[in-house]
């Protein structure tokens, strides 16, 4: 089995290869000691291939990184997902440029009944981020097994990650990069968390260098992976709308946020729900039900960006609707309540992801 390993590894190394050139070897060679040892001109026979992925020196090349990566892949405890596998996700493998094999270190189910991929703009507002907290909170209410994917990117891509765990939620994270190293940096606590309570996933072997291409390339892993794709803010162009490209290739459902005509942080969205690429979403209720999925009856989900408020909580957010903005001490005045008792609703306020806190004690929806 650690030959076999060795080379479906190596195979998936070979410049070019993906799934449905990788299912055509082992089809016409019938085993990969075959494809390794056997000479070049008894390949192309065999196969009908005349590419250079059949040199000798291409073949040779391939095998020696693939050493390299079998000593990295046990040394930390990564599971290499190949596409004959059954824990290979059958969403993705359906796609015509799948990767032969997926890195993957982590606990959930690549194969959950319901997967949804979450992405937008690394450079989200307040607003953006807002609603995808709000959604992920009402879907995590409807449907406690589902999976949150995205690409652990600055924005919209871990506030979806943080989102799902907050909400007890798996969540994987597709890299553009080896299990070497995580990157952004910033993000290695909540990658951290995410193994136990999700995954992270990589074609890409642990030493192979990070490069630009990558995090175009990885955005086609993010769409395959997922029932449907969802998009939170995107400038007019961005990797957002790449991912929402590659997803309506796959007929994936894609959903975006509308936003304000005069934001460019919404223009990538208004432009795909204008040109009808993407069904408008403004809760998950949406998503719910252009999917056709069934939530329990005895669970609720929220079509409203905010939760379901009490008196105290409410008065303070229509104060806050009114006025734009309040500070704690002039709302103790003009809210007549003792600033214990503001300073509790503003925090539980906070907690639901409702209001802000800013510097002076001003406070903000």
């Amino acid at each position: 089995m650690e030959q076999e390993l060795l080379y479906r590894i190596a195979l998936s190394r070979i410049k070019g290869m993906n799934k449905s050139l990788a299912q055509h070897i082992h089809e016409t060679v019938t085993c990969l000691t075959h494809f390794f040892e056997l000479p070049e001109a008894q390949l192309q026979k065999l196969t009908g291939i005349t590419e250079r992925i059949l040199r000798d020196d291409v073949r040779h090349a391939a095998l020696q990184e693939a050493r390299r990566e079998m000593d990295f892949i046990e040394k930390g405890h990564i599971t290499p997902l190949y596409f004959t596998d059954p824990a290979y996700p059958h969403r993705l493998a359906d796609c015509v440029d799948a990767p032969p094999l997926l890195y993957y270190r982590g606990t959930t189910d690549l194969n959950a009944a319901k997967v949804v991929s979450v992405v937008g703009t690394r450079r989200a507002t307040d607003y953006g981020r807002s609603f995808c907290e709000a959604m992920i909170r009402d879907l995590a209410g409807a449907f406690p097994q589902l999976v949150i994917v995205s690409g652990l990117a600055y924005g919209i891509d871990i506030c979806a990650h943080r989102a799902a765990l907050k909400q007890g939620l798996d969540t994987v994270a597709v890299l553009a990069h080896g299990l070497d190293h995580i990157y952004p940096a910033g993000h290695r606590n909540t990658a951290a968390e995410m193994v136990a309570h999700g995954g992270l996933l990589t074609e890409y072997p642990g030493y192979h260098a990070m490069h630009p291409a990558f995090f175009v390339a990885r955005n086609r892993i993010v769409a395959g992976l997922a029932d449907a794709v969802v998009i939170v803010e995107s400038h007019e162009k961005g990797g957002a709308l790449i991912t929402a490209g590659i997803a309506e290739s796959y007929h994936r459902d894609v959903f975006a946020l509308p936003g304000d005509i005069h934001r460019n942080s919404s223009a990538g969205c208004n432009h795909l729900i204008r040109r009808n690429r993407a069904a408008l979403i403004t809760s998950a209720d949406d998503l719910i039900e252009a999917m056709c999925w069934s939530a329990p009856r005895h669970q609720a989900v929220q079509r409203s960006l905010f939760p379901d408020l009490n008196d105290e909580e409410q008065a303070l957010v229509d104060y806050l609707k009114e006025r734009g903005e309040g500070q704690i001490n002039r709302m103790t005045v003009e809210m007549n309540r003792p600033l214990s008792q503001l300073l509790s609703v503003l925090v539980e306020l906070e907690f639901k992801g409702v209001v802000k806190a800013l510097p002076g004690g001003v406070y903000k929806l």
